[in-house]
Order: C-alpha cells, then structure tokens, then sequence
C-alpha cells in the first residue's frame, strides 16, 4: 500500500475518532464544571512543573503526597501510583497549572536524569529521538540524515552502548546496526521522553552502558481517563473496588499538527482516549512529510564539482507514519493492558553516494507490547510489575546500481529484525533494618533476536550482505536495594548477572585484513558470555535545598552480532567491517558525582565523570580500501574504508551544567536567564583520541513567562572539534546555533469545537543561518545541518 493511501486513510480514521469523541460526549451530557477558582500566584516565585520520572529505578516509594506541585515533582512516581495516593475528588484535587518552560530538575535519583516533558516536546519539535536531544547537556544525536535516521549519542557513547526502550521495552527496529537507520518511535506520539545514566542503566541491560532513553505514552493505559469518575479509585491501599457498570464512559482527545519553512514539512497526529468501568482504551494515528531542507551553503567539503539546486540538501527528503491501539483492564489492586503499533517511514539518505544513487530506506514495523502492575494484600510483596513485547522490523535500502541508469533502481539490501523480550520485576515490603528502612527490588529478564541483512546484488556469494543470519538470547536477574538512613540520606547497592549465547558466522580472515589468494569460507561461531556488573551510591540532602550524589559503578558488556559477524560493505558508514569473534567482554569502571537544585528561583545540575573502559570496542580503520567484497581491498579506486572491530583500553571524563536564574517580575510575568555547558575527552591509553566525540559546547539565553505565554532567546556555541582520530576522521568547525520560540497555553470554554486546552506557537531554528556540520556524524563532510527555518505550531486536547 502507498504512503499516500496509508495517509489518506489514516486522517480519515482521525477525523472518525475526533467525531466519536464529540457524539460520545454528548451523549452522555456531561455538565461543563466551571473551573475551581486558585488563590492568586505570587509572580515572583517559581511552580516546579508535575514531572514524573518512571525509567530510572524498580523501586517506587509510596508516599502519602501533600498537593504541592514541588513534591509531585520529586516522588518519581509512575503516574498510575500517583492516581493509587490520591484519593482526593477531582475538582477538589486540581491546582493551577505549571508555569512553561521551568527547568525540570531530578532530585531523588542517584545518577543525572534528563526529563523532556511533554509540553517541551510539542514546542521542539523533532522527527527522531536524535534530534529532539541533540542540545541537551552531555547529549547529542547521529544526525546521518536529519529529520530521518537520528540516533541518541550519549558522553559520546552510541549505537552498542545506549539502549532505547519505549513504554518499558526495547524499541527494536536496527537504528544499532547502522546510522542510516530510523529510530521507530515517533516523538510526535510521545509524552515524555527520559534520559538515564549511571547504575539506572543495569535496570535495562549492559547494552545501555552509556545509558537508556526511555520513551513513554499511553498506548498501554496505566490509569482511567481523568475524566473518569472511578480513576481515583485505582489500587488504594483499602483496595477499594473500581466503579462497575453504572459509570458513565467518558473520551478525550488531543490533536497535534505543525509546519516547518525549513523543509516544507507537514505533520499531524491525532490520540484518542477512553474508558469507564474498569476498561480504558487508547488510539493514536499520526503522518509527517518533508521535502530536501534548505541549507546555507554547499554541502559538499570535498567535492567542489557538484550541482546543488534551490539551496537545499540533495536527497533529504522523508516520509512517515504509523498508528497504534492499545487497552487495559482494571481490577483489584492493579491492571493489565496492551497495545498493538505499527511504524512506517521511507526517506532518502544525503551526502555524495545517497544522491547519485537515488539512495532510500523504506521501514516497516510491527510491535506488540504487554505490561501490567499488581499490588498483592501481602506481608512481603508490595507490587508486581511485568512488561512483554514482540517487534518484526524489516526495512529495504533502495537506490541505482548504476547511477547513470535510472532503470537499475531497486533493492541493494534488506535489514530485518524480530526481537522478543520479557521483563518481571517484584518490589518487596520495606523493613526496618535498624539502621536503616530497606527497600529491595528483584527483576528477571530475557530476550531474543534474530537478524539477517541479504543483499540481492551479490547473491549466493559468501559475501551477501553485511552478516548471515544470525540470532542471540540474553537471561539476566537483578536486584536493586535502596537504604533510607534518615529523611536527608539514602544509598542504593544494585547488582545485575547476565548469560548472553550468540549464534553466527564469520569468514576466517587473515591476519593483515588483505587477500592472500585462500577463498574464505564461512566458520560458524557460537560464542557466549556472562557479564557481572554492580553500582552503589549515596544521595545526601544539602543545605539550601540542594540534593548531592556520588555513584560507582562497574559495568560489564557483551559484544553484540554486529561486532562479532559482520563481514561486508556498509554503506551507512562508507565501511567495509569485519567483525571479530575473538572480542571479550568490554569492561567500564565510571564514578559520578553530582549537586543538584530543583527548587527556589535558582534551579542548577552539575554532573562530572570519569569512565575507564578495559577491552572497549569500536570500529578500527585499517588505511585499506575496500570495494564491495574482500577480494577488492587494496585494489585502486575502491571507496570504503577497511573497519576491523578491535578493543583497547580507553579513558572518558567530563561534565555536564545547566541553570535557570528567575530574575525578577516584569510585566505580570518573570524574567530570568539560563545557561549550559557540556564536554566530554575521550582518549586510548596511549593518548590517542577515540573517533566521532563532540565538542565542548556552551549557551545561554533569556526567557519571560507566566501562566499563558512562554518566550525564550538561546544561543548554543560549538567549539570545533579537533580531537579526531589519526585515521579518516578530519576537523570540524566550530558553530553557533541561535534559537528563538514564542508560545501561549491556556484553558478553552469548550466554544472553540469542543476544545478544553490548546497550546500553540512559532519556534525558529538556526536563525543566523550557520553552515553546521555534527563533529560525530559519519557524513558530516557532505550533509549539513538545516539552515535558517520557522515551525508553527498547534495542540488542541478536547
């Protein structure tokens, strides 16, 4: 089915959901209540924003809460626990909104923690998770096509070493195996999206050693629809029974749509959701089309010869779309649920090779997640919690085999990826201890993966595409205990054990990576690992409000199929890889310590770091060049650099700061400044420097604000990067990145076609219209950065 008739099809169910919505809602003639009047704000001080964070621990403190907005913002409560707590009718419960554009700061968490909060989102903007982070402090993304294939990067850690998971479990889809590859989950259908570092990550697995993104929305309902009568209901601890028949259902909706001048992109997505009873369901369809952006200078740093036409970056052009339904069911003392997604993009890749060959990717994927939470009446277990899912990813590289033949176009080669995974965690009763209350979280997880990556150019030869086939199952327990000495310190000790089988193949390359005239013949390889990994830390409330931490961890990786098989061309990094079925496990010893402020008019977070890494592994350019088999390297005229996976040992340190100053009163509203500054070294031990780090970036700007109206000017400099690496890796300049947004929020009287709230606004990106290259990007040599461009806005909830 075409893109076109998929779109078509899906706005039209948007408009049927929509029109559900309001038949619903008149049908059950719910009087509009008047909105509860607040005391008047005082403009000087600042409202911490309702942010939850639900990535980084197992272990969930239930608290009775006051209603402070600071408090609900430093629980880290899930949204669901926060529901159980709260037993307050809605009308009596409701405070004033949060003022936009706070700095959300994490308190309660053992390691810094990135919150991106929805409303954030909406304003930024961004059509992968890579370019949503791409400034935040000690966070950058890939940027190998942007808009498209934008992948986290994280103290320069990438692809093997940061994990992405979605509502809980892997995101599947293969944005590890290649740059050129789409992240599949949408930040037009997401709510919040968290960053995690530090002793978090061996919740997830040591794949995420750099650290996890986390991605949340509501496919899976884990709580009624607000307007609900029976939500409050929800796992009280008098286990009260949830509303039955009798409760009238209710539906919201929210609509989000944006244009952007940049690329004359389009997107538009609507979410459904319902419920009453014990019974919630989710809906949510969404489409995004762009053309090539426009750029401000000539791409191509090496290559004077070429055409560029209107200013814009060949071949950079995108589509996608995707859709999901999701329910839960409501019992005693907990829920299940489960939803069902489906991800489609196809979009061009830039640089030289991309627009000769009229290069494409066109991904699909399919994605099944279960999770539910039980709350036994039990003496010894507090809470139960499970997540499931199933993704079947499979996308084609499309382009010429010979650009001067337009009817050469078709399939070079076929990513696919079916991944299964399992994760039950059990969190206990806390018990006093004596010298502390201790609270003990237990977690069992396990996963396969099977991919293959065929190339019909080179059919029934050894050399058929990057890798065989090949699979792997991974078996993990672990434990997470927080001590709760006093109200002002706490500690956390967390241990994980993991048991990781690779089944594979690999040529038997020779020593020096050249042909010798010995046909290679494919070896299976069965290797397998055990990985031990354990943190502990300390979190000490400090005078003025401030929160310090210092963690340590030890972390063991596992290589992963791509390091270990590989043995073909890849075109995403312009390499021929070989991988090494030799490769030990990969070992970090990291130490962090941290101050943090999150209330107050001054709010700050300052993170330093040292990691050093024995047996870290990475790609090692040779100096040959390769064609599109073995047999090619260190012939004349062959175009990819030979990439041996190897390990050495390897040293990472820096820091990360970001404030926000309130500087005053002005106009009904506050004023104030923000800044930051991130920087990460990363050398081998013989002082040599590890390839693709970012630079040393530093910013500010100014901000005014009040309860409706959201301004903001900010200025990102880049210092050039010129610790490169000594093979194929050159300089990158210097930029600065200047940003401006206006934006007004406010409630609705349900006049404007039924709407109860809508935010809406005007963001300009790189307004001095600078050529910006990414320091870590494979093609940062022939793809700029979009130029000078405007996005408007708008979000409607109903």
């Amino acid at each position: 089915m075409s893109f076109e008739l998929r779109r078509v099809q899906r706005l039209a169910g948007a408009s049927l959901l929509l029109l559900g919505a309001a038949a619903t809602s008149a049908l059950a003639q719910e009087p509009v209540q008047q909105p509860v009047q607040q005391p008047a704000q005082d403009k000087s001080s600042t409202e911490l924003p309702a942010i939850t964070v639900t990535a980084p621990s197992p272990i969930v403190r239930r608290v009775v809460p006051t209603r402070s907005p600071v408090h609900v913002a430093r629980t880290g409560r899930s949204r669901s626990q926060q529901h159980a707590a709260e037993a307050t009718p809605p009308a009596a419960a409701s405070a004033a909104a949060p003022q936009q554009g706070v700095l959300p700061i994490v308190t309660n968490q053992f390691a810094t923690v990135t919150v991106v909060p929805n409303e954030e989102i909406r304003r930024e903007g961004a059509g992968q998770l890579g370019d949503l982070l791409f400034s935040k402090p000690g966070i950058t993304g890939s940027s190998f096509a942007p808009g498209a294939s934008s992948r986290p990067i994280i103290r320069g850690l990438d692809v093997n070493r940061v994990g992405i998971v979605e509502n809980g479990t892997n995101s599947g889809g293969a944005s590890d195996l290649g740059e050129d590859h789409f992240v599949p989950i949408d930040p037009l259908a997401t709510n919040q999206v968290e960053v995690v570092r530090g002793p978090a990550a061996l919740r997830y697995g040591s794949t995420s050693i750099g650290g996890v993104v986390s991605a949340t929305n509501n496919r899976i309902p884990d709580a009624l629809p607000s307007c609900a009568p029976s939500f409050q209901t929800y796992g009280l601890p008098t286990k009260a029974p949830l509303a039955t028949a009798e409760t009238s259902p209710c539906v919201t909706a929210e609509t989000r749509s944006a244009f952007s001048s940049v690329d004359r992109g389009v997107e538009s997505g609507v979410l459904l959701d319902t419920g009453g009873g014990n019974f919630a369901f989710h809906a949510d369809v969404y489409g995004r089309t762009t053309t090539d952006y426009g750029i401000p200078s000539y791409p191509y740093l090496n290559d004077q010869t070429r055409s560029v036409a209107n200013g814009r970056q060949p071949n950079s052009a995108t589509r996608s779309d995707g859709a999901s339904i999701g329910g839960s069911y409501f019992f005693q003392g907990g829920y299940i649920g489960a939803a069902i997604t489906q991800n489609d993009s196809l979009y061009h890749i830039p640089g030289i090779d991309g627009a000769d060959h009229n290069t494409r990717i066109d991904g699909h994927q399919t994605k099944i997640n279960v999770k539910g939470e039980y709350r036994p009446d039990a003496a010894a277990i507090d809470t139960i919690r499970f997540w499931a899912g199933a993704t079947d990813y499979r996308h084609n590289e499309i382009g010429l085999a010979d650009p001067a033949d337009p009817n050469s176009d078709g399939v070079r080669q076929t990513f696919t990826n079916k991944e299964q995974e399992i994760r039950t965690e059990v969190q206990l009763m806390p018990f006093n201890a004596r010298f502390a209350e201790v609270t003990t979280a237990l977690g069992f997880q396990v996963g396969h993966q099977e991919l293959s990556a065929p190339s019909p150019d080179n059919p029934g030869t050894l050399f058929n595409g990057l890798w065989d086939p090949n699979n792997s199952t991974r078996v993990a327990g672990y434990a997470f205990n927080e001590f709760k000495f006093t109200d002002a310190t706490r500690a956390q000790i967390a241990g994980r054990i993991e048991h990781v089988e690779l089944h594979g193949t690999t040529p038997n390359f020779p020593a020096d990576f050249l042909p010798d005239g010995t046909p290679q013949v494919a070896i299976a390889r069965n290797p397998f690992y055990t990985p031990k990994s354990g943190s502990i830390g300390l979190l000490q409330d400090l005078p003025g409000g401030m929160v310090g931490s210092i963690t340590a961890q030890y972390v063991e990786r596992a290589p992963k199929a791509a390091e270990l098989f590989s043995r073909g061309a890849h075109d995403a990094t312009a390499t021929f890889d070989i991988g090494n079925p030799n490769l030990t496990i990969e070992t970090a010893k990291s130490v962090e310590l941290g101050v943090r402020k999150a209330t107050g008019p001054f709010r700050f977070e300052a993170t330093i770091y040292y990691t050093h890494f024995d047996n870290f592994i990475f790609r090692r350019l040779t100096g040959v060049m390769c064609g599109d088999d073995f047999a090619s390297c260190g012939t004349p005229g062959a175009e990819l650099n030979q990439a041996v996976y190897s390990q050495r040992n390897a040293n990472f340190r820096g820091g990360e700061f970001q404030s926000q100053l309130d500087v005053g009163a002005f106009q009904g509203g506050i004023w104030g400044i923000e800044n930051q500054l991130d920087v990460v070294r990363a050398t081998f031990t013989d002082g040599t420097n590890v390839p693709r780090i970012p630079p040393l970036r530093m910013g500010g700007g100014v901000f005014w604000r009040d309860d409706n109206w959201l301004m903001r000017v900010n200025l990102l400099h880049a210092f050039a990067q010129n610790n490169v690496a000594v093979i194929a890796e050159t300089p990158t300049a210097g930029y600065n990145l200047l940003k401006a947004e206006v934006s007004y929020k406010t409630k609705l009287d349900r006049n404007w076609f039924g709407a109860r709230e809508m935010i809406a606004g005007v963001v300009g990106n790189n307004l001095l219209n600078e050529s910006i290259r990414n320091s870590v990007s494979y093609t940062k040599d022939e793809v700029l950065m979009p130029g000078i461009g405007v996005r408007a806005f708008a979000n409607f909830k109903f």
